[in-house]
Parts: C-alpha cells; sequence; structure tokens
C-alpha cells in the first residue's frame, strides 16, 4: 500500500522531540519530505538525521517562533529547500510548568511568563499560519495542523496562559479554515495528558489524580498523537477541516 503521505512535503514545528519527533518519523513513514524545525537547530537536526536514519528524507531548520524574522528566514529556508509545503504542522509549545508557573492560580502568574507562553502557543503558531497560507494560496492547495490541547477545550485549574493561548489556538484553527477554504484545510489536535517534557510538572504535582480520570489507564504517547495528524494531514481526511480532534484516552468523555 501507498503511504498516506507519499510525495507530499510537511512542515513540522517542535521538532526536536515529543509529539513533534514522533510525528516527523510517522510522515517520513508514510511518505512525506518532512522539514523538521525547532527553535533548537541541534534537536531540529538530530530528528532529521533519525528520519534519514529510518530511510525517510528530511530538512532541518531552526527558529525563535517570538522572533517575527526568524520566523520568515525559516520558512524562506523551507521553500528554497523543497520549493512548496503540502501540509504543516504547528506543534511548537510550551507550558506554565516550563516557565516556573506550575501550580499558580491566574491572579499569581508572573506577567512576563504569561506573555511568553501566549508568544510562543499563540502568537507563535499565528507567526507560521501567516506564512504557510501565502504559500498554500499561491500554489493552490495545502493543509494544517495546529496544536491545541484539552485546555483548549475547557478550563482546567492552574493553567492560566497556557489554556488563554490553547483556546485562542482553535479559534484561530476556526476562523481559517473559514476563510481559507476550500483551498486550505485546517484543523487542531487536542492531545491529552501524554508522555512529553511538557507534562512532566502536571504529573509531579497531580500525577494520581491524573491517572484516575483517564480510562484508557495510560499516558499517551507522542506517536499516538502523530497517528492523527497524519491522518489530517492526508488526502483521506479531504472533507474535514475547521475540526478540534481530541485524542485523550477518553479524558474527556468523563
Amino acid at each position: 500500500m501507498s503511504g498516506l503521505l507519499d510525495g507530499k512535503v510537511v512542515f513540522i514545528t517542535g521538532a526536536a522531540g515529543g509529539i513533534g519527533r514522533a510525528t516527523c518519523l510517522l510522515a517520513a513513514a508514510e511518505g512525506a519530505k518532512v522539514a523538521a524545525t525547532d527553535v533548537s537547530a541541534e534537536g531540529a537536526e538530530k530528528t532529521a538525521q533519525l528520519v534519514r536514519d529510518a530511510g525517510g528524507e528530511s530538512f532541518a531548520a531552526a527558529a525563535d517562533l517570538t522572533d517575527g524574522d526568524s520566523v520568515e528566514a525559516m520558512f524562506s529556508a523551507v521553500i528554497d529547500h523543497y520549493g512548496r509545503i503540502d501540509g504543516a504542522f504547528n506543534n511548537a509549545g510550551v507550558s506554565g510548568g516550563q516557565v516556573g508557573q506550575g501550580g499558580k492560580l491566574v491572579a499569581d502568574w508572573d506577567e512576563d511568563a504569561f506573555d511568553l507562553v501566549l508568544a510562543v502557543n499563540l502568537k507563535g503558531v499565528w507567526r507560521c499560519m501567516r506564512a504557510e497560507l501565502e504559500q498554500m494560496v499561491a500554489q493552490g492547495h495545502g493543509t494544517i495542523v495546529n496544536t491545541a490541547s484539552l485546555a483548549g477545550l475547557a478550563g482546567f485549574k492552574t493553567t492560566a496562559g497556557y489554556s488563554a493561548a490553547k483556546h485562542g489556538v482553535i479559534g484561530l484553527t476556526k476562523t481559517a479554515a473559514i476563510e481559507y477554504a476550500p483551498v486550505v484545510r485546517v484543523n487542531a489536535v487536542c492531545p491529552g495528558y501524554t508522555d512529553t517534557d511538557l507534562m512532566k510538572d502536571a504529573m509531579a504535582r497531580g500525577g494520581s489524580t491524573i491517572m484516575s480520570r483517564i480510562p484508557s489507564g495510560a499516558l499517551g504517547q507522542p506517536e499516538n498523537i502523530a497517528e492523527m495528524v497524519c491522518w489530517l494531514l492526508s488526502d483521506r481526511a479531504s472533507y474535514a477541516t475547521g475540526g478540534s480532534f481530541v485524542v485523550d484516552g477518553g479524558y474527556m468523555a468523563g
């Protein structure tokens, strides 16, 4: 059988680990040429090498999503290398715990930390979408998947900046899906508690409570999310746009 993404060029942010790296590897296994990007040039190149070691094709680039010029330079490098972007996965993100705000209520968040979380998780996604949409409209096709979260669908205690950003990502996703149909499809994936660095703080503070609420009885693995993303990027999802696709082991079903 042919792969889901045969011949497509797929651009992925946050590629240095976790869901981003898993998606790079699966997209390549499904036939895509992968642009692996991250704020860490070393991490992006390591992922690209893992793809190549597995027999795939990958190009690495680095950018700071809080810097518009850096994002533009990254996209220019990817387009210079591949000539187009058929699919994009805007996945890079940072949690409150990663910026020292774990366990803090809304009024207790540090303002600089709040700004940083929004700058990466929301404005960074918008910066990438702006470049992706311009390219995809010019070439006449494309599909985008944004990483949102369960915290973009409901309120979660002590996630103020993160939840605000992820709600915003879903709003951006829906708006772009309406504005750019039928040329570009735009969807969001909403991972549940997944075994990545982003979840370490939450698990350290309340892991037993979290696990008790997951009907499947296990944390998600990055590969579980990657499967949904690759389907959404593929032509088999041709009628899916404007959606927020939950992959959470049943957490939100209760």
